[in-house]
């Protein structure tokens, strides 16, 4: 399958990172390479960037398409919640930028042998990186029913989550559930009226929850937003583009703990909670696409662009 990346909010990402020459930088999400080229481009002539990702098959492209730029370029398998100990190992100690694009890409989406879609027919995977030995079929044959219930309600906010984990634990007493289309007939089976007149299929909701928990995205995205921060140089920038509602939550707290205000009860005349700033905002509500980008990429929708400078 050929892979095509269409970067999401490019110019705003480039614009909050200040991309300048001589600075380094982390791309925590390489993916298609979209952003990391701009960014290459933007340090233009000797600026250095660290790019990580989990998928084995996207740094592979990557790096073909980054081939112009391999000797400013270090293409690291890995989780960006490890971004500090990859530092490390590069001999790298404070950088200049940070983005991370969250989320599943285009191209996940659309391989089906990956598993992270019931469009396809696919064994159920689900895994970013493929070295890790749990996936979406171990979980969905090995958790009890409160445990799904539990994942689906928190990662997937689905409001019919105890009845959809009932269901799967039922079917799969008779069978393993393997395959992404078998589980998506079980979990719209199991609700009234099905998938008909539907704005979205019943299993969305679904099989968001289950990439999260395979994945450990939200745990990973906190580890890496505050191992980040003690990472950047004074006017550094961390960059972080967002698609639903939990990993934003995560990002905004993150990021206003980052400011340090002042916790303490209202009705207190002193400060006592004592909290350091560490950084600013750089604005204060979060970058959407413009009617343009969202029409010409409609996985764009959903985007939130959050950033803030180190101090």
């Amino acid at each position: 399958m050929d892979f095509f990346h269409q970067p999401v909010l490019l110019n705003e990402v480039i614009a909050s990172l200040g991309c300048r020459a001589g600075g380094t930088y982390i791309d925590g999400t390489v993916g298609g390479a979209g952003h990391t080229i701009e960014i290459l481009q933007q340090s233009f002539p000797d600026g250095l960037l660290i790019g990580i990702d989990a998928d084995a098959e996207a740094l592979h492209r990557a790096a073909k398409r980054l081939h112009p730029f391999r000797d400013r370029v270090n293409l690291v398998r890995g989780n960006y919640a490890a971004m500090g100990d990859i530092l490390l190992t590069l001999n790298i100690h404070h950088v200049d930028g940070i983005l991370l694009d969250l989320g599943v890409s285009s191209h996940q989406l659309d391989s089906a042998a990956r598993g992270f879609s019931f469009a396809k027919e696919a064994l159920l995977d689900m895994r970013m990186d493929t070295r890790q030995a749990f996936n979406a079929q171990n979980l969905v044959n090995t958790w009890t029913e409160p445990e799904l219930a539990r994942i689906f309600r928190e990662y997937g906010e689905e409001p019919r989550a105890g009845k959809i984990a009932r269901a799967i634990v039922a079917a799969r007493r008779n069978r393993t559930i393997a395959s992404t289309t078998e589980l998506a007939g079980i979990i719209t089976a199991a609700i009234p009226g099905g998938a008909a007149g539907r704005r979205i299929h019943p299993a969305t909701r679904v099989f968001q929850a289950l990439r999260i928990a395979v994945n450990d995205e939200l745990a990973n995205l906190d580890r890496a937003l505050r191992t980040g921060i003690d990472l950047l140089t004074s006017g550094g920038r961390f960059s972080v583009i967002s698609y639903h509602s939990l990993e934003d939550r995560i990002v905004k707290t993150a990021f206003r703990d980052f400011e340090g205000l002042c916790t303490c009860p209202p009705d207190l005349p002193v400060c006592h909670c004592q909290r350091d700033a560490k950084a600013r905002p750089v604005h204060r509500r979060p970058v959407v696409p413009e009617e343009e980008e969202t029409a010409a990429n409609p996985r764009s929708r959903s985007a939130k662009l959050r950033t803030v400078e180190r101090i």
